[in-house]
C-alpha cells in the first residue's frame, strides 16, 4: 500500500458545449492549466454519445469491453484523478430505466453542457496510482 497527502491547490471548474468531446476537452483543460496532479469531484450534463470501457474478466490482466452508441443520455457523475497530467476517470451515464458506465473514453460528445470540477492538488506524487503493480 502506499498512501500520499497534501493540500488542495486551487479548483477548477471546466464548462464543456454541445458537441465538445468529453476526454479530448478535458485533456486541454489540464494542458492549458498545467494540472500535474488532482482528482475530479463529479459532474453534471448530459451527452448525444458514449463511449467507455469496462473489465469483463478477471484475468490480469482483464479482458475488456468498449460499449459505443449514439442517443440521449444524462451524465449521473464522472469520478477520478490527474496522475502525472494523465487523465484516468470514470463516467457514469443514466436513461429513464439504467445507471452504466465505465472508463471514459474519446466519442462522449455533449448534448447540452458538462461542468467538471477539478481539485488541482500540491505536495502530492500520483503518477503510479493506476497501475496494477504494487506500489509501496
Amino acid at each position: 500500500m502506499r498512501i500520499e497527502s497534501g493540500t488542495i491547490k486551487r479548483l477548477h471548474v471546466v464548462h464543456l458545449n454541445p458537441g465538445d468531446d468529453i476526454l479530448l476537452s478535458l485533456q486541454e483543460a489540464v494542458r492549458q492549466k498545467n494540472i500535474r496532479h488532482g482528482v475530479i469531484l463529479g459532474a453534471i450534463g448530459s451527452v448525444t454519445s458514449y463511449h467507455f470501457h469496462v473489465v469483463a474478466s478477471t484475468d490480469l490482466p482483464p479482458a475488456e469491453l468498449y460499449p459505443r452508441r449514439e442517443g440521449a443520455y444524462d451524465i449521473a457523475t464522472m469520478t477520478g484523478f490527474i496522475f502525472n497530467g494523465r487523465i484516468h476517470c470514470h463516467i457514469i451515464f443514466s436513461d429513464d430505466k439504467i445507471a452504466f458506465g465505465g472508463h471514459l473514453e474519446e466519442g462522449c460528445k455533449v448534448l447540452t453542457f458538462n461542468v467538471v470540477p477539478i481539485a488541482e492538488v500540491e505536495e502530492m506524487d500520483l503518477t503510479d496510482f493506476d497501475t496494477m503493480e504494487p506500489l509501496n
